[in-house]
């Protein structure tokens, strides 16, 4: 990995500058301990007053708490949202026990434009370091977003592009270091202006060598599956063959070799960097601006050279008996291990154009214009060799209107386009060339009607896929939905949404047809396969009051047709077999969330609150109707205090077991997540500082995410202990 951090020294170099500028500032507006804030969902339309649909949003003091390397671990322990974890490098969102190309991932919204979907190990190319704000649709989000998005959407505010002039210079510096694996991160933003002109600077930059785990990087239940295979192989093949007995012994100190990995997750370390530049023009009825974005993303792909290997046994030098070896000889070994695993080299540029005006015609009440133009690259080098080269050249484009009441309804309509030309080269290439483009129509309304809000909204959209080889495929489908808000009393709301949305296959559903490493199988499209359709009910009742605040969701989706990788019980070129099918399914859950204060004295507030998730999905199939890479249980307590300088908070998430699990997958053990963090503020001038030391997995627990395709090979990180400050004026 790269060692020098340009970026970082360049934070560290500004915040002297930064230091002297504040003083002289007006400071900052602080929120009154207890205030509460209206919460305007800026992904929605209609999200100024409530929606239907369950969300969350992660505004900025949240996110100074919450952030981690990746936007998957940012959100994944908000109730009802879990994340993928290839290691730190990696994490996608997994929304109602739904992940993949079924959760948009989106900056603005507009979508990411990488290829995190096509693979658990590609990183989504958004900084969650970099974000002002995050929001999260939970369930179908179709209406808004398109046909990927039928479970949800994650959308990250960055504020790239300004929409308004600042009467001066405001920015932030984040700079922080943690223990294990040598982390840190710095991270500049700076937005100012005069006249008609606004203007945003960021930088950002993240480096951490591999982390350390609490055992052994293989599961015990891997580990007990190779044995049975083993002995399986022995009892077979017996004793008469010589040559037989020695490749078994062979194979049998190579997997020994593998499993003696211990105390740190080789292929982990990960070095990021980036920045944008964007401006603004602003006037009296609306703006217009543009950013220029890019990233450099350097990480390791841990477990991917065993799942390349696990079945061919490749030679490997010979070992002492694993007792021998303790945690220090096998971090002398950590140079040797790392160059053998494979390592992503990522660079994406971006740029953004938006525009929004107020009454832009008669009858409406706004325009806004958005254009995401994206160019991207990622290599798989390993062995110090060139593997794998994956390009995606996309675009992404949307308007939305938004209209004066007609018949009682305040709503926007809009229109949404987009072309992707990715392409995948080299050993691991496992889905030929795609080009794909799409278009959608949609509106979505709202009323009130006596004391009931309505919501309501309609949706067509067209995708084609056009391979460099083969047929082309194009589908049509529509999605529609409607839901009521109904107060109930004083203190409390009630919420009921029905809605039907259809998602179109993705390119690697219908064409890949190759080993895929960074899944561990060999994934075999299905050109035939069609529209993936659900209809979902979810009802949602919302409390609160002078110092509590409740809100449960429950959720009943019945799929027809779901897209999902069947297990064939064959292998081919070492790889088990997935073949992509459909079948019916049903997804069910629920959650609860609460919060009480408990204390208030002077300036200070003692909270206490608590969540509890779980879902339960079934395949319409015979034998075994469960599907793989399902959440566990969860319930979560957490403790808060705040003051006007001391902010503190302890939060432990408990995972259950993942028995349910699908053919050839493996259960995952129930594990605990303690997290604690404590700040001090200080004000000088026009700046606010908050020194913090903040502590993740204190337990040490081995934490093995069954959302992860690679749970058995690359645990989470061990404990962690990380100091910082953050600077605000």
């Amino acid at each position: 990995m790269r060692r020098e951090q340009p970026f970082l020294l360049a934070l560290l170099a500004a915040a002297p500058w930064m230091s002297a500028a504040a003083l002289g500032a007006e400071a900052a507006g602080e929120e009154e301990p207890g205030s509460i804030e209206e919460i305007i969902v800026l992904a929605h339309p209609l999200g100024g007053e409530g929606l239907a649909q369950a969300s969350d949003v992660l505004d900025v003091d949240e996110l100074e708490r919450k952030v981690v390397d990746n936007i998957g671990a940012t959100v994944g322990s908000e109730p009802g949202i879990h994340n993928s974890a290839y290691g730190v490098g990696a994490g996608r969102p997994v929304i109602h026990g739904l992940g993949g190309a079924r959760v948009r991932v989106m900056e603005e919204q507009i979508d990411t434009l990488d290829v995190s979907v096509s693979s658990g190990d590609h990183a989504v190319t958004v900084d969650p370091f970099v974000a002002e704000r995050v929001e999260v649709l939970k369930g179908s989000a179709t209406l808004l977003y398109g046909s990927g998005a039928i479970g949800g959407v994650v959308d990250v505010h960055t504020g790239r592009i300004p929409d308004e002039v600042p009467e001066r210079i405001r920015g932030a510096l984040d700079l922080r270091a943690a223990d294990n694996g040598n982390g840190s991160t710095g991270t500049l933003r700076l937005d100012g202006g005069g006249g008609n002109v606004a203007w945003h600077v960021d930088a950002f930059a993240r480096k951490a060598d591999d982390y350390d785990i609490p055992g052994y990087a293989e599961s015990a239940a891997l580990h007990a599956q190779e044995e049975e295979e083993e002995h399986h192989d022995e009892d077979e093949h017996g004793d008469h063959d010589h040559d037989h007995e020695e490749d078994d012994h062979d194979e049998e100190e190579g997997h020994e070799d593998e499993e003696e990995v211990h105390g740190h997750l080789p292929g982990s370390g990960i070095d990021v960097r980036g920045g944008s530049v964007g401006f603004s023009f602003v006037g009296e009825g609306g703006f217009a601006g543009l950013s220029v974005s890019s990233l450099d993303s350097e990480y390791g792909i841990p477990g991917h050279s065993h799942a390349h290997h696990e079945h061919g046994h490749d030679d490997h030098d010979d070992h002492d008996d694993h007792e021998e070896h303790d945690d220090h000889e096998e971090h002398d070994d950590h140079g040797d291990e790392v160059e053998d695993t494979p390592v992503v080299v990522l660079e994406q540029t971006r740029v953004d154009l938006e525009a929004g005006l107020a009454d832009p015609f008669d009858g409406f009440e706004g325009l806004n214009l958005r254009l995401g133009i994206n160019d991207y690259e990622h290599v798989e080098n390993e062995a110090g060799e060139v593997g794998t080269v994956f390009t995606n050249e996309a675009w992404e484009a949307r308007a939305e209107l938004t209209h004066a009441p007609v018949a009682g309804w305040r709503g926007a309509l809009g229109i949404q386009l987009g072309d992707r030309g990715f392409s995948v080269a080299g050993e691991e290439a496992f889905t030929p060339p795609v080009d794909t483009s799409s278009f959608g129509l949609f509106w979505v309304g709202e009323r009130s009607l006596e004391r009931l809000g309505i919501e309501a909204g309609v949706r067509y959209d067209r995708v084609e896929h056009a391979p460099a080889h083969g047929s082309s495929r194009d589908f049509s489908g529509g999605s529609a939905s409607i839901g009521i808000i109904v107060p109930l009393g004083e203190d409390w709301e009630g919420t009921l949404l029905a809605d039907y949305s259809s998602r179109a296959p993705v390119g690697e559903e219908l064409f890949s047809d190759s080993p895929h490493p960074g899944t561990g199988v060999f994934e075999i499209g299905d050109p035939g396969l069609g529209h993936e359709q659900a209809r979902n009910l979810s009802a949602t009742l919302t409390g609160g009051g002078d110092g509590w605040s409740t809100q449960g969701t429950f959720y009943y989706t019945s799929f027809a047709d779901f897209i999902y990788q069947a297990a064939t019980g064959e292998e081919m070129d070492g790889f088990d077999v997935r073949r992509y099918a459909q079948a019916d399914a049903t997804f069910a859950g629920f959650e609860v969330e609460g919060r009480v204060t408990v204390a208030e004295w002077g300036a200070g507030r003692l909270e206490i609150g608590a969540f509890y998730d779980m879902v339960s999905p079934e395949l319409d199939v015979s034998g075994n109707d469960k599907l793989p890479l399902i959440p566990p249980n969860r319930v979560g307590v957490s403790l808060e205090f705040t003051s006007d300088r001391l902010r503190a908070n302890v939060d432990y998430v408990r995972a259950s077991e993942q028995d349910d699990v699908a053919e050839f997958e493996l259960p995952s053990d129930s594990y605990d997540d303690l997290r604690a963090r404590i700040a001090w503020r200080l004000r000088t001038g026009g700046m606010t500082v908050d020194l913090f030391v903040a502590g993740r997995n204190l337990t040490d627990d081995e934490q093995r995410l069954h959302t992860s395709v690679v749970k058995d090979l690359a645990p989470q990180p061990g404990r962690t202990i990380e100091a910082g400050v953050r600077m605000r004026f």
